[in-house]
């Protein structure tokens, strides 16, 4: 996984991601890891929180506004 760069300099949830082929998996501070997919919330979703993550910054909020719990599966 990459470190999440947080260039917003703000706190934030995110601590490292994975892009991939039609899916993201974020691993947030407190340790948990889950998995976005096309599936599941979507093709626009997973586009924009991979935009997000290599940009550095906005992923932990575009989550926990648009997102949520809507995720494909919680891998730890």
């Amino acid at each position: 996984m990459k470190r999440y760069r947080n260039l917003s300099g703000k706190k934030t949830g995110v601590a490292s991601y994975e892009c991939g082929d039609g899916f993201i998996r974020v691993r947030f501070v407190n340790g948990d890891i889950y998995e976005y997919t096309h599936a599941k919330p979507g093709r626009m979703h997973v586009r924009n929180m991979q935009m997000l993550a290599e940009a550095g910054i906005g992923l932990s909020t575009y989550i926990s506004r648009f997102v949520r719990e809507n995720y494909a599966r919680k891998l730890y």
